[in-house]
């Protein structure tokens, strides 16, 4: 009987313990599922090797297939088959060459300012 209240302890400090362990875990496996996703998608490239454009600086990059992305490409009616296809949000150019800065996303992109709202076909750039 004495063992089994000390069973029976143990097993309320199992759960006590087992507590702490799931909160982490909760945010954790989210965070570490997206961040594994964007790198296997995104490319990086230097600034200079730009070569669609000028280098644009947006306030914002989603994939296509994202919950925005799919929204904005369905507002401006346009279609893409690739759903990890990067886009850039609210973007300008900046001159790479004259020290432009961005404090934000820094892309190189094959189509730029669609619609006036999204660039389609973005690489990051390092500036």
């Amino acid at each position: 009987m004495g063992y089994h209240n000390h069973s029976s302890g143990h097993h309320h400090g199992d759960g006590h313990c087992g507590k702490p362990d799931y909160l982490p875990a909760l945010p954790f496996d989210p965070h570490t599922h997206e961040q594994n996703f964007q790198p296997a998608t995104t490319v990086t490239i230097p600034a200079s090797q730009c070569s669609t454009g000028p280098v644009q600086c947006c306030d914002s990059t989603e994939t296509a297939g994202s919950g925005l992305g799919s929204l904005l490409l369905g507002l401006l009616g346009i279609v893409v088959q690739d759903l990890d296809l990067l886009l850039g949000v609210s973007c300008s150019p900046i001159d790479v060459l004259g020290g432009g800065t961005c404090t934000s996303q820094a892309v190189c992109c094959e189509d730029n300012a669609v619609g006036g709202l999204i660039s389609i076909g973005c690489i990051v750039v390092t500036l």
